[in-house]
């Protein structure tokens, strides 16, 4: 079985289409980034320490600065989970919270993508409370 690492590593297949079918906040049609686990965690990166941002907004932001009107709402699940995983992985291995992707300031206890990792949701309470986010 891969490592999230390498999960997070793999190669993926990504760039913007068509939106297949209508799903929630999604309208067939409109232009879609499907990103790779390496996009989102680069994304994540960029989120200043203190500051917050819901799943949502994430998307919002990957499309718009990839040149689409949304984002995969599927992809972008399964990706939060191989970053986060990753980042664990990595601070087991003794890297510091600095030299990680700071998945606490987009997921947060109720974010439903929290509820699949495997250290649950006590370790994001604890660093969004050490940045002063909401828990």
């Amino acid at each position: 079985m891969k490592s999230w690492n390498d999960r997070l590593n793999t190669p993926g297949i990504n760039g913007v289409k068509p939106t297949p079918r209508t799903v929630g906040d999604v309208v067939e049609g409109q232009p879609m980034l499907v990103p790779t686990a390496r996009q989102v965690d680069a994304f994540i990166r960029s989120i200043p320490e203190g500051v917050e941002m819901d799943v949502r907004a994430l998307r919002t932001a990957l499309a718009i600065e990839h040149g689409a009107e949304v984002t995969c709402p599927v992809t972008i699940g399964y990706h939060l989970r191989t970053v986060a995983e990753a980042a664990r992985e990595d601070l087991e291995r003794g890297m510091t919270l600095s030299d990680v992707a700071p998945f606490w300031r987009v997921l947060d206890a109720k974010t439903p993508t929290t509820k699949k990792l495997s250290f649950g949701a006590e370790f994001i309470a604890a660093q969004r409370k050490r940045e002063g986010l909401t828990p």
